[in-house]
Order: C-alpha cells, then sequence, then structure tokens
C-alpha cells in the first residue's frame, strides 16, 4: 500500500499497517514531514504535486491500494484515471460536510450538530464526492468547542483507519450507509464569511480553536472580523 498526507495522523497509520503485517511500499508527504522514529526504514517521497508523482506511485505499489490520510494534496486525472484503488479517511461526516475539515467542524456546530463522524470513501474526480465505505460516527456535547470536535474527529479517524484496513486490504469494501441528507461543501468562502455569524448562539464555541489556534489562523482572522488572504484559507486542512 501507498500511504499519501501529511502529519502525525499519517504516520501513526504507517505504524499501525506496518505493525499489522501489511507492506507499506512508500509513504508521500510534503516537503519537511519527516518519519519518526521507527519508520525511518520505510521508502518516503516528499513532493508538492502528487498527481505529478503518478508513475512513480504506480510502480511502487504492489497491492493497487492508497490511502489518504490528513491530505492537502488534490489527486488529479493522472492517479484517479489510474488503475489505483484511492481510499480517502475524510474528518467529516459525508455528504453533508465535504471539503475543508476545519471548516466543516466550524459550520457544523454554528449549525447545532450533536453528531460527527469521520468518513472513508473511494476518491474520484470530484471533492469528497466517491462512494462512501464505512464511518465512524460520535456525538457532540452541547459544549463542546470546536478544538473538542476537531480532536474526536482526529481521533475517529485513527479508529475507521484501524478499523477498515484489513477489509479494505484482503476482500471487499464494507458495505456503506445510504445518505440520507443533501450534501454540502465547505471551503474558503465559509470561513470568509464568519464575521456574518457573529451573531449565532454558537459562535463562540465554533471559533474556540484552542490548541489549534496556530494552525488555523485564517479561522481566527476571520472570526475576529479581519480579512483572510485567498492563499492562507486554501491551506486549511
Amino acid at each position: 500500500m501507498i500511504l499519501v498526507g501529511s502529519g502525525a495522523l499519517l504516520w501513526r497509520a504507517a505504524r499501525f499497517a506496518s505493525a499489522s503485517d501489511f507492506t507499506v511500499d512508500l509513504v508521500c508527504t510534503g516537503p519537511g514531514d519527516a518519519a519518526p522514529a521507527g519508520l525511518e526504514g520505510l521508502a518516503h517521497l516528499e513532493t508538492t504535486d502528487v498527481d505529478a508523482e503518478a508513475a512513480v506511485l504506480a510502480e511502487a505499489c504492489t497491492d493497487s491500494v492508497v490511502w489518504s490520510i490528513n491530505n492537502p494534496m488534490i489527486f488529479g486525472p493522472a492517479l484517479v484515471n489510474s488503475d489505483l484503488r484511492i481510499y480517502n479517511i475524510h474528518n467529516g461526516p459525508l455528504p453533508e460536510f465535504r471539503g475543508l475539515p476545519a471548516a466543516a467542524i466550524v459550520h457544523a456546530i454554528l449549525q447545532g450538530r450533536d453528531e460527527y463522524a469521520a468518513t472513508l470513501h473511494r476518491v474520484d474526480s470530484g471533492i469528497d464526492t466517491g462512494a462512501v465505505v464505512d464511518v465512524e460516527r460520535f456525538a457532540i456535547a452541547p459544549d463542546d468547542r470546536f478544538q473538542d470536535v476537531m480532536m474526536n474527529g482526529l481521533r475517529a479517524c485513527h479508529e475507521l483507519f484501524e478499523r477498515s484496513l484489513d477489509a479494505v486490504m484482503t476482500g471487499p469494501a464494507p458495505s456503506a450507509p445510504a445518505a440520507v441528507v443533501p450534501g454540502g461543501y465547505y471551503g474558503a468562502a465559509s470561513i470568509r464569511e464568519l464575521p456574518g455569524h457573529r451573531g449565532d448562539a454558537n459562535f463562540e464555541r465554533a471559533t474556540a480553536l484552542g490548541v489549534f489556534a496556530p494552525r488555523y489562523p485564517a479561522i481566527a482572522a476571520a472570526a475576529a472580523g479581519g480579512a483572510v488572504p485567498d492563499l492562507e484559507a486554501a491551506a486549511l486542512m
């Protein structure tokens, strides 16, 4: 298998997969995302454009499976139209909360949602539009803030990876629950419109970034009524 993504969530998945006796053919990250102790022996490709490395991934992959975990890079036609089976773990329920996970969490809290989820889905040519394979749900408590929901979402993402790994690698995909609500997309525009929600009852909870404040300055700026540069907003994960 090949793992594409970033940060601790990706490397935790790589460690679990390696310990489960599956072959990790390659880990693909952005520049500077070094392997943690004990995983330095894994083949590691650093790139800013995973689609440009399609030939490298195809040659390296021994089982045709690619996992996308905490992944800011876009899979373009070279990979989507290849023989590789690409699975993404999305921090959010689909199809209701497609797009940038941080933006989606903000709006889920603003809407007063009492449940959230991590979703495993196949990757197609759209953004979080591929067939849903499995879901890990969790409750949003009335006093949960952005930090709480994000942390619970990241935990759910890894639990979903652990639970789904064997089924994806060795057998048919688990049956998927049917979508019962319309899809929604939350991107940079949904962050720039945050000042218009300052009067909402859940605004303070939705924008209480806690330990994630350094990671999401665009949300902090928008919540404070400041301008959000396009590139900064687009960099949200």
